[in-house]
């Protein structure tokens, strides 16, 4: 790829600019309805199109949660979003429950180890949806590399697994005596469960009491996709001399170097072209049919899809190499700041899988490998859950989500856990700052 591609991205956006104008311009005009032609079919067919073509080429920038309430044991119960812990590449976020009165649900701790892999933790907004009526819950919403400023240190998988690490550490420190399990989604899988180990091995108190690995590459020799296959066969280099690209002017972190959002999508996209050439057809329609609800579907699902960050170069390319390429956790030569992370120290942390029949990114055994390799975990610590009819995205997102997977994580915690300290009688509203 030309050095000067992310440039290139930002030119190509620029040089749409004039047309989206115009484009706005005709979509308000036939749509409004002081124009006596905006109920005729020609004008609902330019009004989507425009639409459609005003999608394509937008800048879709990061959403919020915006999970303001949750259910539990029947009652509405509003969430206050609070940031608790930052470190310049993260931010831990915490759902905070707001109970009011008297509730008797024990609070056990659940971090959701969001994946750093192009899209933003609010790719996972439906897992924490899911969870909110029955933990108190936390994930690490990672921060795009382009706005960090290049005087700031890198980021590399080393890093990745410190924060890890650092943050079971606070939430252990600031909740004694409560549970805490942790669920790592595809990528972190292999941080998680390397922190994990490190831990075990330290003998640290601050060990979770169980992890959760939904659709992780921890031994991508297994039933191999087309993701892994390239990685096996182009190398490190290749990726090094094809995907690294310097944030361009405009930007804070301007110089840094960085895996672009936008090529990490594209690879995507690139994988399922004929669903997403049918989203938008079948967007078109629904937008010349006045069938809003369906519309408004594909407008909710593409604007978190379509969200992008960058990552820095060198998490980028230490994971590439430590995991796809060298398959150095599995082969037991993945090594932390010197330390070989070996995962048969870990002894006291459950372990659960979770796989999607359908995945076309993490290929079932990938995830499920982590059992042989963690030996000393005792049998009735572990379990492994197969989801037939879902693919990657499947996993941690859906109905079959919801109704399946998420009630067998939830059981697998009830059986190796202790019980939580539950509330006293009452409770009083919990007053955001």
């Amino acid at each position: 790829m030309p050095p000067f591609s992310y440039e290139l991205h930002e030119i190509a956006h620029l040089a749409v600019a004039p047309v989206r104008i115009a484009t706005h311009v005709a979509h308000s005009w036939w749509k409004s309805p002081v124009n006596p032609l905006s109920y005729t079919p020609f004008a609902r067919n330019l009004v989507a199109s425009a639409e459609v073509f005003e999608r394509l080429t937008r800048r879709y920038h990061k959403p919020g949660f915006g999970l303001s309430s949750t259910i539990v044991a029947g009652k509405t119960v509003p969430i206050v979003e609070r940031i608790v812990w930052e470190r310049p590449f993260c931010q831990l976020r915490h759902f905070q429950r707001q109970f009011d009165g008297p509730i008797g649900e024990a609070q056990q701790k659940l971090l959701i180890v969001a994946p750093m892999s192009g899209h933003h933790a609010t790719l996972l907004r439906g897992t924490v949806e899911a969870f909110l009526p029955y933990y108190d819950v936390y994930i690490t919403d990672w921060i795009d590399a382009r706005t960090i400023p290049v005087a700031q240190d890198g980021f590399d998988l080393d890093d990745y697994i410190d924060y890890l690490i650092a943050i079971c550490a606070y939430l252990s420190k600031a909740h004694d005596g409560v549970s805490l399990h942790t669920l790592g989604v595809c990528q972190p899988s292999v941080p998680l469960i390397a922190a994990i180990a490190l831990m075990e091995a330290a003998e640290s108190p601050h060990a979770p009491a169980s992890m959760t690995l939904m659709g992780g590459p921890i031994d991508t020799r297994r039933s191999p996709t087309k993701v892994n296959l390239l990685a096996q066969e182009r190398g490190s280099a290749w990726f090094r001399r094809h995907c690294i690209c310097r944030v361009p002017y405009g930007y804070r972190g301007v110089g840094r170097e960085v895996y672009p959002g936008f090529l990490q999508l594209a690879g995507f996209m690139a994988m399922n072209v004929d669903r997403h050439v049918n989203a938008h057809v079948d967007l078109f329609n629904h937008l010349v049919e006045g069938d809003g609800d369906s519309a408004e579907k594909h407008r909710d699902f593409y604007d978190e899809y379509l969200s992008v960050m960058d990552l820095t170069a060198e998490f980028y390319l230490q994971t590439v190499d430590t995991v796809f390429v060298r398959h150095a956790l599995p082969d037991g030569h993945m090594r932390h700041r010197g330390e070989r992370v070996d995962l048969a120290a870990i002894h006291r942390v459950g372990l659960l899988t979770v796989e999607g029949e359908n995945d076309d990114i993490s290929g079932i055994g990938q995830t499920a490998a982590a059992h042989e390799l963690c030996r000393n975990i005792p049998q009735s610590m572990k379990a492994d859950h197969l989801q037939n009819k879902v693919g990657h995205y499947g996993v941690f997102n859906g109905s079959r989500f919801r109704n399946e997977i998420a009630p067998r994580i939830r059981e697998f915690h009830q059986s190796i856990a202790p019980p939580a300290r539950a509330f006293g009688p009452t409770l009083t509203l919990v007053q955001s700052n």
